[in-house]
This record gives C-alpha cells, structure tokens and sequence, in this order.
C-alpha cells in the first residue's frame, strides 16, 4: 500500500470521483431545501443516495447497489462486541525495584523480569505489560507522578527465592558512607508501604557519591535527616546547592510554661470577679 501525496488528487482518483458524484447528486440536489431537524436532513439524504447507488453504470453492467450485492456484503463481517479502543505502545525497562515507569507513575510486574525490557500498552484506564507477546501484569492507570501502584504478588519478597538486592543490603552499603547515610536510606524504606518502592530513591541517593564524595553525601544526609526531609530529591538539592557545607541549624531550646504563675488567671477568675465588672 502507497500512502496517497497531501493535496495531490490524482493519486486518489476513484475517491475523488465519488466525492464529485456525492456533490452532484446529493449536495447539489438538496441546497435549496431547508431542514429543521438533524432526521429531516439523513432521511432526504438517504433517499438521494440510494438514487445514487442504484445508478446504471455507462460502461460497466449493473450498478454500485448490485456491485455491493455481490462482492463486498458477502465479505463483511458483524462488528466487534466491543467498542475500540484507542492504545498507545511504549518500551518500559523493570527496575531492580520490579516496577516499570510510565509517564512518571510506578507499575509493578513480576520481579522474575527485573532488568528485562517490556512492551506496554496504555489506554485511557489501563496499563497492560507484555513480555514476548504475552500479558505479564495489568493495572488501572493512574495520573499520580511519583507514587507507585503495586501488586504484592509481584515484589522479590512472595517468591521462594529471594534476589540480590534488599533493603539489608542497601543500608549495608550506606553505611559505608556514613551513618546518616544509612540513617535516610532506612528512614525511606520504612516509610514505604513496600521496602521494593523505595529502592529507586535509594540507589540515587547512593550513586550521588560518585559525582560529590562520600564526605559530601554524609553532611547532606545529615541535613536532610535533621529536617526530616527523606526524600532522594531532598539530597540531590542540598548537594547542589552547597547546603551540606554550611553549619546545621542549631534547634530553638524551648523553655516549657511553669504549671502556676501570677499573670495565668484561667475560667474561674472571671467567674470570681464577674459581679465586680
């Protein structure tokens, strides 16, 4: 099949003859009535197009009618019970974390295809990743970046056989950094509904070293942990900014309230002195 030129007619000569034919004997038949519904316009189209189709052919026997008689409705087949629908097609790489990123949002699919490349396919509700034609997992689209949607059969830890990476060797290797290292990739596995969810954001964390030093990660780490801020975009911002060169912010000593003082009066003084006011 060659695909017809933009604005060329020629390459279209039978579909622009049909379009000449439907000017002549529909449209210019009914451009002097006027309609007042939407029924009144399709019945008397209908009619012109039937006259149309039942037009003898000037060279050839029959007519379009008794041509699509006879070739084209024994060809035809019912329609489909279901409606298409629209599916757009990406190539999706699983993570160590046994999820694959589609448009910012996290898909969970069997860890036994962890670093294998899938293809998926998106509608307007759903998420389907095949593997080698085959359908290995199937979610509800969701429009939420940065969040993950997670089937527990899926993750390392329900199979028999559990893979390299786990959260006891992530935090080993923080460890070799520093303390607060370890402190916020930990932080940021337990705040996880599933440890897998936070692998990503702790590689990242990790791998910063290569381009700061692991002097560096540790003061950021520090930071981040003083501010509660458990996050691999948290680190990567302190780092570039230089925050994890300045001193940390010394926290406000708070001087509690004595439980009795001359000036805290409480309800029942104005019950007291109501009668004086």
């Amino acid at each position: 099949m060659i695909p017809a030129r933009v604005r060329k007619p020629r390459d279209k000569a039978k579909v622009e003859a049909g379009v000449l034919l439907v000017e002549r004997w529909i449209l210019a038949c009914l451009r002097h009535h006027t309609f007042f519904s939407l029924a009144e316009l399709n019945a008397a189209i209908a009619g012109c197009l039937d006259r149309l189709n039942r037009r003898p052919f000037k060279k050839l026997p029959g007519c379009r009618q008794s041509q699509f008689e006879a070739v084209d409705r024994p060809a035809m087949q019912p329609l489909p019970l279901e409606s298409y629908v629209y599916a757009e097609w990406r190539m999706a790489r699983v993570n160590i974390d046994a999820h694959v990123e589609v448009e910012g949002h996290y898909y969970s699919v069997p860890s036994s295809l962890i670093h294998t490349p899938l293809d998926v396919r998106l509608t307007a509700t759903t998420v389907e990743c095949f593997h080698k034609g085959q359908r290995v997992a199937s979610h509800m689209r969701s429009a939420e970046r940065g969040r993950h949607t997670t089937i527990t059969a899926h993750l390392p830890s329900a199979h028999q056989q559990y893979l390299a990476w786990s959260p006891a060797r992530l935090i080993q290797w923080a460890e070799t950094v520093g303390p607060a290292t370890a402190a916020v990739v930990a932080a940021i596995l337990a705040r996880r509904p599933h440890s897998e969810q936070g692998y990503r954001s702790c590689l990242g964390i990790l791998r910063l070293e290569r381009a700061y030093g692991p002097a560096r990660l540790e003061a950021a780490c520090r930071r981040a942990q003083a501010l509660e801020a458990f996050t691999y975009k948290s680190v990567q911002s302190i780092l570039k900014t230089g925050l994890d060169q300045q001193p940390l912010p010394e926290r406000e000593r708070v001087v509690p309230l004595p439980f009795e003082h001359d000036h805290l009066r409480g309800a029942t003084y104005y019950h007291e002195h109501e009668g004086g006011l």
